[in-house]
């Protein structure tokens, strides 16, 4: 018995010598040891769980807690309890558990307010804080401070709250971080975006001073100020800035999966329906195991709808539909699940089901009837149905008085030739503000755009009422007298003359004002005549002289030496010799050496680089139609690959695309194709000759014999010139229905002009739901930027996809 006794002292010993030296392994296996002997020893067990809370064993001390349920109180163990559920995600068990808690220690209070923010109670977490601070002395005193700045952060962003000035200090980077966040909430974005500033020369300088710290361990720590800094050029509208700063987060992987997977949201934000191939890239980062515990209920709602989103704008229906599902099973009344359903739907054409789905949706939440209104009315105008538009918007109390409203409201109605609808548009909202907010600003402004509306459209006995409250609100309105008395001139001719009176006189009207420039002025009607020219000015002509006009002669046309004009014209006699099915070679013997230029319609400058002779891997010209590979014969162990056939509209950028392809820039100047352009590109063991034909309508014709042998159809269009899209959707449509399964690339191009009609729209313009549901496609937005030593990413994003295709067909 004396030996147990001495061996149990030693283990405690040990035990307290490893708790001093922080090996709570080891002092783990002592205390085993002691509940070896006394299963249900108090203190062994709050040492064991202890030293499994320091090893990270969480589930394993709450195991040990609820075994022991009896030997082990609440009041004696809670804080360890509520620790270990707060750790294991179980944020609202460990509520239950500390207030249960008798006595409130500082360290329980931590928990509390911890845990109170996960809950996203910001407003009790702050009061909790603020205690803390108050009364409490220790050297965790700045820690607090940035807690409750967080919280000041978080209120200011997801409850739209003003921060109250609490005086709290800016000497660290996370008070100065913090405080930048409260900024953004408030949409203070200069001051904010120099708080950031202050916060990354805070956090260089106080890592610096650690010489165990690289430069690397301080770039993965400044990646949560510079994700915000690009979150703020992403509100200013510099897309293009913070799209370079969130893929440099990007780049540097930081361990914070919660940081990785808003960065890669808001890079699918900036991207919307373009670059799409990059954006599915990207959702994976939002996916990764324990976001759902590192983010707010808003920002995972947010990234939730843009999953749904993008799985629209890649034609993934069914997975579309999955997750607005269980969107709309999480948040019954939010708009957005039924908006992205009723998008998705159009895309579709099922527009009737559309309308249904947000009639019923407004039936039931009459709190969001407004934004359903407006997406219901928007679905009618596309259908030509303005008239029920109308009628939609006239319903929505909330908005239906507004300027912006009325104005929409009068011009579609005029659209219809509905004169009468939109006088009374006109008259319901001049009755509200008469009531509401006489003699206002709006109210006088709608009142004299009324007047206006009905002088133009020969209503002038209607417009008499307007135009006398406007008067007597100014009496020096000259302009408003006029159109007054011309309006009572055809009713009351009397009141006309009275009202005549009160004009200013000729000589007042005709003050400070020059005749002459009121004549020659833009559409002046009665101008005075030039003086004549003097009789007698210009010298006698002599007699039998008459003047006589030169007439051009036109050049006829020089037709080839040899024309016969009985015989049918060569239909290949737009191509290359060396190019055409009957060429047959040089005679032996005849051979020249070859000229180093490039094939007709090639990049000029880019000679060495797209030279089909120059390079081994290039073809010598474009195909022959019907020929396997060109006039390369076939090698054993050749690489796999195949054509790629470019097609499009002249002045698409084809040949552009085609530079950015190959030499990955942009600094060469490219010329149009008059024939055809031929280029190859190696990867690994895929081999892949890229074949463009001018988009010229000589050469239209020839775009169907070369599909035969095309793997992939790559089809480009000018997405800011909406004039063409009819004939490019008619030739592309003409080429689909010979090829039903050829994979389809669609690359909405010049993506970056004023006008242009993103990914979304284009996929309904050119009628792509109707191009066969067993074809491969793919919609992407490009932009190739003059003059750049590198391809933009959504010119790089459709090369790594037509490889792709390429590889997997």
């Amino acid at each position: 018995m004396a030996s147990g006794v001495g061996s149990v002292a030693s283990l405690w010993t040990e035990i307290n010598r490893c708790g001093q030296n922080g090996d709570f392994t080891r002092a783990l296996k002592a205390v085993n040891k002691i509940l070896h002997e006394n299963k249900d020893d108090v203190t062994a067990l709050r040492c064991k769980i202890v030293c499994l809370i320091q090893t990270g064993g969480f589930k394993e001390a709450l195991n040990v807690i609820n075994t022991h349920t009896k030997s082990l109180t609440c009041d004696m163990i809670g804080f360890e309890k509520a620790y270990c559920e707060y750790r294991l995600n179980r944020v609202e068990s460990a509520l239950k558990t500390i207030e249960g808690i008798s006595e409130q220690t500082d360290k329980l209070k931590e928990l509390y307010g911890q845990v109170l923010y996960r809950l996203e109670r910001y407003t009790e977490c702050e009061a909790v804080y603020k205690d803390l601070i108050r009364n409490s002395q220790d050297e965790y005193e700045e820690e607090r401070k940035t807690n409750l700045a967080a919280v000041q952060a978080a209120r200011s962003t997801w409850e739209k709250s003003t921060p109250e000035d609490l005086g709290l200090p800016e000497s660290t980077y996370e008070l100065c971080y913090n405080a930048a966040c409260s900024l953004i909430g408030g949409g203070q974005l200069t001051q904010a975006m120099k708080k950031l500033q202050e916060a990354e020369e805070l956090c260089r300088i106080s890592l610096a001073e650690d010489s165990d710290i690289t430069e690397e361990d301080i770039d993965a720590e400044l990646a949560v100020i510079h994700s915000q800094m690009a979150y703020v050029m992403q509100l200013q509208g510099r897309t293009e800035d913070a799209l370079q700063l969130y893929n440099q987060v990007i780049k540097l992987k930081p361990s914070d999966v919660g940081l990785l997977a808003v960065t890669a949201n808001n890079i699918i934000t900036i991207n919307k329906d373009q670059n799409v191939f990059d954006s599915k890239k990207k959702v994976k980062l939002m996916s990764a195991d324990g976001v759902e515990y590192k983010l707010a209920k808003k920002q995972l709602q947010a990234i939730e709808f843009n999953k749904a989103l993008l799985a629209m704008y890649t034609n993934q229906a069914d997975q579309c539909r999955k997750l607005l599902a269980n969107l709309q099973s999480q948040n019954p009344g939010h708009p957005q699940p039924v908006l992205i359903q009723v998008a998705q739907l159009c895309r579709e054409k099922q527009h009737g089901k559309a309308m249904e789905l947000l009639q019923s949706f407004s039936d039931k939440h009459p709190e969001s009837a407004s934004g359903i209104k407006l997406t219901m009315a928007q679905l009618f105008i596309t259908q030509g149905h303005v008239t029920k538009a109308c009628d939609i918007l006239r319903s929505i109390e909330d908005f239906k008085h507004k300027q912006g409203m009325v104005s929409a409201l009068v011009t579609m109605y005029t659209h219809e030739e509905d004169i009468d609808s939109a006088i009374d548009v006109f008259t319901q909202a001049i009755q509200y503000y008469q009531s509401e907010q006489p003699g206002s600003p709006v109210h006088l402004s709608l009142v004299r755009e009324a007047a206006n509306f009905k002088l133009r459209y020969g209503r002038k006995k209607e417009c008499i009422i307007d135009l006398e409250q406007l008067w007597k609100q100014n009496r020096k309105d000259v302009h408003t007298l006029a159109q007054l008395i011309s309006a009572y001139s055809l009713v009351d001719q009397e009141k006309a003359k009275a009202l005549s009176k009160h004009l200013p006189s000729p000589d007042t009207m005709s003050f400070n004002i020059d005749v002459d420039e009121l004549e020659n002025s833009h559409g002046a009607t009665n101008v005075r005549k030039k003086a004549a020219k003097v009789v007698g000015e210009n010298p006698p002509k002599e007699q039998g002289q008459v003047d006589l006009k030169k007439k051009k002669k036109k050049k006829k046309g020089k037709l080839p030496k040899n024309y016969d004009p009985k015989s049918t014209p060569d239909p290949e006699r737009w191509l290359p010799i060396r190019e055409r099915s009957y060429y047959r070679g040089r005679k032996k013997g005849k051979k020249k050496e070859q000229v180093g230029r490039g094939t007709q319609g090639a990049m000029s400058g880019a000679a060495t680089e797209l030279d089909a002779s120059k390079t081994a891997s290039s073809p010598p010209t474009s195909p022959r139609p019907g020929s396997g590979t060109g006039s390369a014969p076939n090698v054993q162990g050749q690489s796999r690959g195949g054509h790629v056939l470019v097609l499009g509209l002249d002045g698409a950028g084809k040949s552009s695309l085609l530079q950015c392809f190959v030499s990955g820039s942009t600094e060469l100047e490219v010329s149009p194709t008059q024939g055809f352009n031929a280029v190859s590109i190696n990867r690994e063991e895929l081999h892949i000759e890229f074949l463009e034909i001018g988009g010229e309508e000589k050469l239209r014709e020839y775009w169907p014999m070369y599909l035969k042998n095309a793997r992939v159809l790559v089809f480009v269009l000018d997405a800011a010139d909406s004039t063409r899209f009819p004939l490019a959707k008619a030739s592309l449509h003409q080429l689909l229905t010979s090829k039903p399964y050829l994979p389809l690339v669609l690359i909405a191009n010049k993506q970056d002009l004023p006008g242009a009609h993103g990914v979304t729209e284009l996929y309904e313009s050119m009628a792509l739901g109707s191009v066969g549901e067993g074809r491969k496609l793919c919609v992407l937005g490009t932009q190739v930027r003059k003059g750049s030593s590198s391809a933009h990413p959504s010119v790089q994003d459709a090369h790594e996809l037509i490889l792709e295709m390429m590889n997997s067909n």
